[in-house]
């Protein structure tokens, strides 16, 4: 009480402000306003009656008027003015002003929040858990897998168990996904607002790989993919920091009764597919929502419908399209190869690097935050055939005018030299090289007509002849003046050579006059 008695003093006789009173006897300024007007309503002055003792103090200032407050104040719904304060802009001064304005005799606001604190702690909730309606979406995965058993091979793989859950209406959803990848976690944020049916105005994830790509206090990096789905939301994400687990506490509430209420109930049954382990989970958690609360009225469905549910922004026309990125650089031949197929992109950015967008029907390449060229995507079966995609407004000017001559065209200008020329021609074209390196092997020979003239013709023949279609072959026939030598004979057999190694065809001769000393033995 001999703070009580200083504080009297302090503000009575000194008058000090009830800032200074406060750090003169370490007291909140809210505790020393609190005597002050209970010294006043008991009638007290400065300097306290000499035969006041303590015992005496404390009656006056305490237990008659908290007994004289419990008859004349009026109490308030607690529970309703915590339903109204998890709706935007509303405030505990504004929700104490409105009482105030309808029992002018009511409590003062210090005394109006001290009782509300002692309401929510016996309510078993927290103070720092109060969010705005429609604002935040908790996500997490659960700690707990669910089997899921290959009916064919019998193999049990671990279901991953993906739970969102709305800061106001504790309405909440759960999955299972094969995996934790960027494709699992994006598409069941996808089907999760679906089931809320509209957007919140932030979604807080965990720091996981698959939505943080490099976590931060301050400025944490999301990942590619998960930044355009919040674009495509109009959402805010705004991951938990790291080591703060009260930034993620209602969803680890939530995860941990989804283990309790979902998946313990599960834990003997047999699942053959993530579609049935969802039909199952679907309905525990419907059941889940409906569930009334026990320390509180209504359920989490009913609080969603009231609190939630109209502040919630609509969803986009057409749902978020998974994408994935990566990193390229540009080759020489101004292609980019994704999955074993080669992507055109305009020459220019020959030997650059590139962030590649890939969705399941198109390619998309970027540079400096640009598109730069767009190509629909071939399956990995038909890559493995057709390995390149090119694009003719891709092609420098020499390039397009070579794409553009087409086998007949050069078999003709083969055929104004002559037939032994056509018809190595023809050997390039029906050969197994790629088309285009096929082209430049034919011109390549084609323009030894203008050094070499009539000789080509003869050194076509003895390529043929030796079956060396190659430009490298002709032309070094051309450069060793073979093509004036006459070819050998069709019966003429090259000799052979002599060496220990080479058996010989005596050896196979012998081999047909079965051994008898060895069949006998």
């Amino acid at each position: 009480m001999r703070k009580i008695r200083e504080v009297l003093r302090l503000k009575l006789d000194l008058k000090l402000s009830d800032h200074q009173v406060g750090q003169s006897v370490g007291l909140a300024r809210s505790t020393v306003q609190d005597y002050v007007i209970r010294a006043k309503q008991a009638g007290l002055t400065w300097p306290l009656p000499p035969d006041l003792d303590d015992h005496q103090l404390e009656q006056q200032l305490f237990k008659q008027q908290d007994q004289a407050a419990q008859r004349a104040v009026h109490i308030p719904d607690w529970a309703a003015m915590d339903r109204e304060l998890r709706r935007k802009g509303v405030t505990r001064q504004l929700l104490w002003e409105e009482y105030r304005r309808q029992h002018p005799d009511g409590w003062q606001y210090a005394t109006f929040n001290e009782h509300y604190r002692h309401w929510k702690a016996a309510s078993g909730l927290t103070m720092r858990q109060t969010h705005r309606a429609g604002e935040k979406l908790f996500v997490d995965y659960a700690g707990l897998t669910v089997p899921i058993t290959d009916p064919k091979t019998g193999k049990v793989s671990a279901g991953q168990v993906f739970v969102a859950t709305l800061g106001a209406s504790d309405y909440t959803y759960a999955e299972v996904t094969r995996t934790q990848s960027v494709p699992d976690w994006i598409a069941s944020h996808v089907r999760a607002l679906a089931f809320f049916g509209g957007v919140p105005d932030i979604i807080v994830p965990d720091n996981l790989k698959a939505g943080v790509h490099h976590a931060s206090r301050y400025e944490p990096e999301l990942n590619r993919t998960y930044q355009e789905f919040a674009q495509h939301y109009d959402v805010a994400i705004i991951p938990t920091r790291v080591r703060k687990p009260k930034d993620k506490a209602l969803v680890e509430v939530h995860v941990q009764i989804v283990e309790r209420r979902i998946l313990a109930p599960l834990r003997d049954r047999v699942l053959f597919s993530v579609s049935e382990a969802n039909a199952l989970i679907w309905a525990l958690v419907e059941a889940l929502n409906q569930q009334p609360f026990q320390k509180r009225p209504g359920s989490r469905r009913s609080e969603f419908e009231a609190l939630d549910r109209p502040l919630l922004r609509p969803l986009p026309i057409q749902p978020f399209e998974i994408a994935e990125w990566k990193q390229a650089v540009v080759g020489l031949d101004y292609h980019v190869v994704v999955l074993g197929h080669a992507y055109s992109v305009p020459h220019l950015h020959a030997r650059t690097r590139v962030d590649v967008r890939l969705t399941p029907q198109l390619i998309e390449i970027y540079r400096a935050g640009q598109r730069i060229a767009v190509h629909h995507r071939v399956s990995e079966e038909h890559g493995r055939t057709m390995r390149h995609t090119t694009l003719a407004e891709h092609m420098p000017t020499h390039h397009r005018q070579l794409a553009a001559l087409n086998a007949d065209a050069l078999i003709q200008q083969a055929q104004a030299i002559g037939e032994q020329t056509a018809a190595l021609v023809c050997a390039i074209f029906d050969g197994e090289q790629h088309p285009e390196q096929q082209k430049r092997t034919v011109l390549g020979i084609l323009r030894l007509h203008r050094e070499y003239g009539a000789r080509l013709e003869a050194a076509c023949r003895r390529a043929l002849f030796l079956q060396a279609h190659s430009l490298q072959s002709v032309r070094s026939i051309l450069k060793h003046r073979l093509d004036e030598a006459e070819l050998p004979a069709a019966s003429e057999v090259l000799p052979v050579a002599v060496h220990s190694n080479l058996r010989g065809p005596q050896y196979f001769a012998d081999l047909d006059e079965p051994d008898t000393d060895r069949v006998l033995n």
